[in-house]
């Protein structure tokens, strides 16, 4: 989450897919922000003008850095991640539309920018959770192997543990970043 601030401050929004001209995604956000997790020699070695499964970007997949890996997934596939953003209307990540502190009206402490998802997918892969916020009693593939809950990375910054239990009202709420809901603390 430090490196997701630390973009935003360098480049005046959150990081999001490397994309072609046309718009077609091609790498992972997680790519994008190698050199704020200190990974910045990592980031040169990629073609950042081709997908994330080209013959030589999928060479680089064995140096996921660790800190895409949840020291709790038991038998997790090699060079996978749970790590995953929400992409959507109102959501942090937003197709082809780049986010600024200021579009986060409900308060980054308010705002899931990251979080563990219950499918693991290829770290460099653009390959985030779809959000839809007409979805009713859904947790929109948040999950984990963590007992009663998964994690999120507020856009503060911050780490919460969510309760898999958690209303998917008050879920749908912390995905939005400027729905105007108040969320009290005690609601998940």
């Amino acid at each position: 989450m430090l490196a997701m601030l630390n973009f935003e401050s360098a480049n005046n929004a959150f990081p999001r897919d490397i994309t072609d001209k046309n718009g077609k995604p091609l790498l992972s956000w997680r790519v994008a922000i190698l050199p704020y997790v200190e990974q910045g020699a990592l980031l040169d070695k990629f073609k950042l003008d081709e997908p994330w499964d080209s013959p030589h970007n999928k060479e680089l997949l064995k140096y996921m850095p660790l800190v895409y890996q949840c020291p709790s997934r038991a038998n997790a596939q090699p060079y996978t991640t749970t790590y995953r953003g929400f992409v959507g209307a109102g959501a942090l990540f937003e197709t082809g539309r780049d986010i600024r502190i200021a579009d986060i009206t409900d308060g980054t402490s308010n705002t899931i920018a990251v979080v563990e998802a219950k499918d693991a997918v290829a770290w460099t892969k653009p390959d985030d959770l779809p959000f839809d916020g007409q979805a009713n009693r859904s947790l929109h593939g948040a999950g984990s192997s963590h007992p009663g809950g998964f994690n999120c990375g507020m856009a503060d910054g911050s780490v919460r543990f969510i309760k898999i239990s958690i209303n998917p009202t008050t879920l749908r709420d912390l995905i939005t970043r400027g729905g105007g809901e108040v969320i009290w603390p005690d609601s998940y």
